[in-house]
């Protein structure tokens, strides 16, 4: 469904009230009709290939792109196109697809968003913080300060400290601990562990189930060798989300420099169970001899 909300500072002349009403219930009667006619579409060639065996993903895409090319308006469309792209790790058609969408659409701050994602799921860090800029550009909303300042921390950028800045005066509990949080991410990058660990406890005060801040309290632990406390922290983790599963992981890599193999394995098992292409999990297990 789509929702449509007029701009606020939106003023209509006099005497063309109704008249837009008219005007734009016909507009939404006709886009419901569209949607459906095209969900009608998609089940009917859902419905024929169920007959000769599951529809394959080159029909759905297929299915999108004739879609997208006769309502090329619909970012909906597009949206679902560069989904199923994302879904099968196909990102160079996905973000292909974005780029396309942004030349006619470079000041809709969701696609940049959307594109940022793609390239950080991809691990191309500088192309997602270019994209998160230039939505902040468009929204300048603390969401993608956040997002912004989580990247710039991890290339040990200092910008993240300037970012957690402006969140801290915000005085909103959720911008706070968020701000926190990328202090504690500049300082464990930069290899100040002890000052990273310091700004992981504040964030955890204000949020006792921030699973970031547990993980990343319990790497710097591990990379100071403090594996006991680790472990500590992670199990913390996991008990209040039994289905972390990067606390599971960083649980194994603690219990096997403690020595403790069969621990090890089964905690590497568990990640696996919550999240069954958790590559780094599954290289752990073959090289303790797991098949």
């Amino acid at each position: 469904m789509l929702n449509f909300k007029l701009s606020e500072n939106c003023h209509l002349p006099v005497g063309c009230s109704a008249y837009f009403c008219i005007m734009m219930k016909l507009i939404l009667t006709c886009l419901s009709l569209l949607m459906i006619i095209i969900s009608c579409n998609n089940q009917d060639h859902a419905k024929q290939n169920s007959e000769t065996g599951s529809e394959s993903a080159s029909a759905r895409e297929k299915i999108l792109k004739d879609s997208v090319l006769k309502f090329p308006e619909l970012l909906l469309l597009k949206e679902e196109l560069i989904q199923l792209y994302r879904d099968s790790a196909n990102y160079d058609k996905a973000i292909a697809t974005t780029n396309d969408a942004l030349i006619k659409d470079s000041l809709n701050p969701r696609l940049w968003d959307i594109k940022a994602t793609l390239h950080f799921e991809n691990e191309d860090t500088m192309n997602a913080i270019a994209a998160f800029e230039n939505a902040l550009k468009l929204n300048p909303s603390p969401r993608y300060l956040i997002l912004l300042g989580s990247l710039y921390a991890q290339i040990k950028n200092a910008r993240a400290l300037l970012i957690a800045d402006a969140l801290i005066k915000t005085k909103q509990p959720e911008t706070e601990k968020e701000a926190l949080f990328i202090k504690g991410l500049y300082y464990n990058y930069t290899g100040n562990k002890k000052t990273a660990i310091d700004f992981f406890d504040k964030c955890l005060n204000i949020d006792n189930r921030h699973m970031f801040a547990y993980r990343e309290k319990g790497i710097a632990l591990y990379d100071m060798g403090k594996y006991e406390d680790a472990v500590t922290v992670l199990d913390k983790a996991v008990t209040l989300q039994n289905n972390f599963d990067e606390g599971y992981y960083w649980l194994g890599r603690c219990m096997e420099k403690l020595n403790k193999p069969n621990d090890a394995i089964e905690e590497y098992k568990t990640a696996l169970l919550y999240a069954p292409d958790y590559v780094e999990a599954k290289d752990a297990l073959t090289r303790l001899g797991v098949k």
